[in-house]
């Protein structure tokens, strides 16, 4: 049987990409509409389950957020240091989506998904050796997963902040609603992660990782520009 190439699980990846930026939800990355929406403006009490579900599926179908967790991941062999990113990752988004929901932080929902895609970008071009190569030096890693998981927290927060969300059982819902966007990307990782370890042990993966993270940074710039082109021109 013929293998699959990697550059064309790639391609078909940037393929996928473009096709959500282009569908009528694009612009919405991780954003919450149809049954979901109707659901969150009529809650009024805990719904702990259902929210459980809705941060799992919020994070599993986050494209952006997954593609910054596939660019933090990608040279991490060791699971100590898997662990330690992904927690300060996990650390920065839980904060933001707090702080933003419960503590009535705002801002601009198309610049905080701008920079989202600019984390995206960043990683990119950091396992590209991009920063060492340019620029002469290398940033600190571990404080940018973590800067960027601020970022990444905001982005759910906006998305919440589109509802009226009732003040009963608001404070319940919302950490129940964190929780299971760590699930999410539990799940979500841990399905890179095998895709990667396999990938790992052919011989490609040093030749294809510059081409991989390409189409990784591509993405990004994809996401930044959908999202100042909508913070540029809005839909009158």
């Amino acid at each position: 049987m013929r293998s699959i190439s990697v550059s064309n699980v790639l391609a078909w990846a940037a393929a996928a990409v473009l096709l959500v930026l282009g569908s009528a939800g694009g612009a919405e990355a991780h954003g919450v509409s149809g049954k979901d929406a109707v659901f969150l403006q009529g809650l009024d009490g805990q719904a702990i389950g259902p929210l459980l579900y809705l941060g799992a599926k919020h994070m599993v179908t986050g494209y952006d957020h997954l593609l910054f967790l596939v660019g933090v991941i990608f040279f991490l062999y060791k699971p100590k240091d898997v662990l330690l990113y992904v927690s300060l990752f996990t650390i920065g988004h839980s904060v933001t989506l707090l702080l933003g929901v419960l503590g009535g932080i705002h801002a601009n929902p198309y610049i905080i998904d701008a920079i989202i895609g600019f984390s995206v970008v960043y990683k990119a071009f950091e396992n590209m050796d991009g920063f060492r190569k340019v620029f002469g030096w290398q940033p600190n890693t571990r404080i940018a997963v973590l800067i960027f998981g601020f970022f990444h927290g905001f982005g759910l927060a906006t998305k919440l902040q589109e509802f009226t969300l009732s003040p009963n059982g608001l404070v319940v819902n919302i950490v129940s609603f964190n929780v299971g966007v760590e699930i999410g990307q539990f799940l979500a990782l841990g399905a890179i992660l095998i895709g990667i370890t396999y990938w790992r042990m052919h011989p490609s993966f040093m030749r294809q990782a510059f081409t991989a993270n390409a189409v990784v940074m591509a993405c990004g710039f994809l996401l930044i520009g959908y999202q100042l082109t909508g913070y540029f021109l809005p839909v009158l």
